[in-house]
């Protein structure tokens, strides 16, 4: 399952972010580090179900989607706040760095309102400005990378010059704890502009803190939740945004609020209103207080004005933009587009898109994996080899030996 982590300095909203995805039971309060142990859960990205495709003739009806549209699962972190000096093990740095060694992509929750300073604490609405805390969140990463390669720095070099290893090899090994991959540094060195590559010896200070930027920017993928979007000022939503632009990481920031997107959803489980996660509207479904339908209202005109709370399209961008994605539904029935119980499109799984369609023999069952003969396409009924890189919306059956 994909795994990723929601992060953010104290009291940022992270836990209510986290709530909000999940409907977890986790402690939320206005002081830092509320989350001691990181809280983990599952959230879903929502996608349109292909029974309602007219050319599949399923008459818009499998039985696996709600209202047409499924909600995939993956795994989400709920880490400790980050404080300035976590690389060296200031806070809870330690912990921090080491929970999101295991996470795909990162959810960095900024508090938009600047209502919490540099620190976590509750200050007068919009004295903080929330890009400092992309800055500093950056530098602990950019850090925490840096101490981990000068580490073992000097004993790669004795190695490069005795064993004539490449040093991309060694960093890799090196980080190999961080989830870096050979290709990631590669990337990394090059774009560093180191000017001699090949002798470590003339590689600065300042070349290695590049480099270590360099491989977060490529193996840490993050997008930037805007949270608590509906109380913050205009203008620090607009400074947030501008990084989108200004940037040379390609920034992605989305103006949100997870408290409204949890009020949300905790009332369509108490079934107050008819609401699904990613809706740009909701109708009130049962009696309610005066003071609940002010409140209601007050989120209403929210999603309005922001095409929805914000959190459905941060898990939806972040698996399908920033991790690359497809949706693909195995089926054992080709003409019906079901497995062999007559269930139509029964499951839909999330593959790194380039996997192939033996990938996706193992992703069903290991052994359907290792038996794996060739896989048909349900909608044209081709046939199609193991290399055959699955497209999104794919419907696959696959056919394998059964000895």
């Amino acid at each position: 399952m994909i795994t990723i982590a929601i992060a953010g300095k104290p009291n940022s909203g992270k836990s209510t972010f986290f709530k909000a995805f999940t409907l977890a039971d986790v402690e939320i309060a206005a002081y830092p580090f509320t989350t001691i142990a990181p809280n983990v859960g599952v959230a879903y990205v929502r996608v349109n179900c292909l029974c309602k495709e007219k050319e599949l003739e399923l008459a818009g009806v499998c039985g696996n989607c709600i209202d047409g549209f499924r909600f995939l699962p993956v795994e989400v972190l709920d880490v400790a706040g980050l404080v300035r000096g976590a690389h060296e093990g200031k806070g809870l740095g330690n912990e921090f760095l080491d929970e999101l060694r295991q996470a795909e992509a990162i959810i960095n929750v900024v508090d938009a309102s600047g209502a919490t300073d540099a620190d976590g604490n509750v200050v007068e609405l919009g004295a903080h400005d929330p890009r400092e805390d992309v800055i500093f969140f950056k530098e602990e990463l950019n850090m925490w990378v840096y101490g981990i390669i000068t580490r073992g720095w000097h004993k790669m070099g004795r190695r490069v010059e005795l064993e004539g290893t490449k040093i991309e090899r060694l960093l890799a090994e090196q980080l190999a704890g961080v989830g870096v991959t050979e290709e990631q540094i590669k990337g990394a060195i090059l774009k560093s502009g180191i000017p001699d590559k090949s002798n470590m010896k003339s590689w600065t200070e300042d070349d290695l803190k590049k480099l270590a930027t360099h491989i977060v920017l490529r193996s840490k993928r993050m997008i930037i939740a805007a949270n608590k979007a509906d109380i913050a000022p205009d203008e620090n939503l607009k400074k947030l945004k501008e990084l989108e632009s200004e940037g040379s990481d390609n920034e992605i920031v989305i103006p949100c609020s997870a408290a409204a997107e949890l009020a949300l959803r905790t009332a369509s489980k108490n079934n107050i209103i008819q609401y699904l996660s990613g809706d740009t509207d909701f109708v009130i479904a049962s009696e309610v207080t005066d003071r609940q339908r002010k409140g209601l209202e007050q989120i209403k005109n929210l999603i309005r004005a922001h095409g929805g709370t914000g959190v459905q399209e941060i898990i939806n961008r972040v698996v399908f933009e920033l991790l690359d994605y497809v949706v693909v539904y195995p089926v054992e029935d080709e003409h019906k587009y079901s497995d062999s119980a007559g269930r139509v499109l029964p499951d839909a799984y999330l593959l790194k898109a380039g996997s192939t369609a033996r990938d996706l023999a193992f992703a069903v069952h290991s052994d359907i994996g290792d038996s794996f003969l060739y896989a048909i396409d349900a909608r044209t009924k081709r046939r199609l080899g193991e290399k055959y890189a699955l497209q999104n919306n794919d419907i696959i059956k696959v056919v394998y030996s059964s000895r």
